[in-house]
């Protein structure tokens, strides 16, 4: 027999990343009257029921989190703007800046190294952006994509430069890198499908109107 979710037409999902983004996601939601009634660290659903009847959480990898709301899936969802600039498709409204998870995409590699390669090859997960960065530069980089230890590439000659988050710096202190150039500044964003925006709009806009409100004000 295979399980269903139980979920009604009417119910409101909502996507949050796991991660980072769902630490700093879930007290957010909490001062605004939404908690799950399991604890997504110990509950092995991927589905949650919250203190409201109509309202589902829906934990996921971070990467799917536009695609669940384009599509449809889920009527709002919580995503770092790295994915976003990532992610192809734009049938989504972006309304607001959570501001969570702040972190910077940079360029970084072994301090000295020369630089002056015609095509200069990129380690990176974010080959979309690392591309055009490079490219406003005039620069037309070899994008090489790995999707971990980023910080290895520059090491054993696999690439001249990596693109990858960076918070406290530590990772790349730690070997022996150094951060160049800032892409962007990077936060957690609400996205919201646009169909959900017109069916279910009341509810749609109570819920940003409610997070706009707890993030312009302080804790």
């Amino acid at each position: 027999m295979t399980a269903t979710v139980n979920r009604n037409a009417g119910d409101l999902v909502i996507a949050l990343s796991k991660g980072r983004i769902l630490e700093d996601a879930l007290p957010l939601m909490t001062r605004i009257g939404i908690e799950p009634l399991d604890d997504p660290a110990k509950s092995r659903k991927l589905v949650l029921d919250t203190s409201r009847a109509d309202v589902k959480l829906l934990v996921i990898r971070a990467t799917d989190v536009p695609t669940y709301v384009e599509y449809g899936a889920a009527d709002l969802g919580v995503a770092g703007k790295d994915v976003l600039m990532e992610y192809e498709g734009h049938d989504y409204y972006e309304p607001l800046d959570l501001g969570i998870a702040r972190c910077r995409l940079m360029v970084a590699g072994l301090p000295g190294q020369d630089f002056s390669r015609r095509r200069p090859r990129i380690a990176t997960k974010y080959a979309r952006t690392a591309r055009d960065y490079f490219e406003s530069l005039g620069m037309q980089a070899e994008i090489i994509k790995l999707y971990g230890s980023m910080e290895l590439a520059p090491l054993v000659g696999l690439a001249d430069r990596i693109v990858d988050l960076v918070d406290t710096g530590n990772t790349l202190k730690a070997n022996g890198l150094v951060a160049m150039e800032t892409i962007c500044e990077i936060s957690s964003r609400l996205i919201v499908n646009k169909a959900a925006m017109k069916t279910k709009h009341a509810r749609v806009s109570e819920i940003i109107g409610a997070l706009r409100a707890v993030v312009e004000s302080p804790a």
